[in-house]
């Protein structure tokens, strides 16, 4: 079985947007980040898929999907981070 890394590396906090992905720290292509949302509610993401959803009451933790961005529109989840 391949070894899988569970641990970040690089972290940003999301400014959440309807037209812009989070931008990838190191500048190549973006494959998608996981979240860290710091405070609950709902939460829109575009995932690495180009998959559009709607996560309703999203408890504060760790999000384990790979998204490229976060809306502004139909978030109400706050204090999210990205990690890579």
């Amino acid at each position: 079985m391949a070894y899988q890394k569970l641990q970040a590396g690089k972290a940003a906090a999301v400014t959440t947007s309807d037209t812009v992905d989070i931008p990838f720290p190191g500048g190549d292509k973006n494959n998608g980040c996981v979240l860290y949302v710091g405070v609950a509610g709902d939460l829109k993401v575009r995932t690495v898929a180009g998959d559009d959803v709607v996560f309703v009451g999203m408890q504060a933790g760790f999000f384990p999907v790979n998204v490229l961005r976060v809306f502004a529109t139909g978030t109400t989840a706050t204090d999210i981070v990205a990690l890579w």
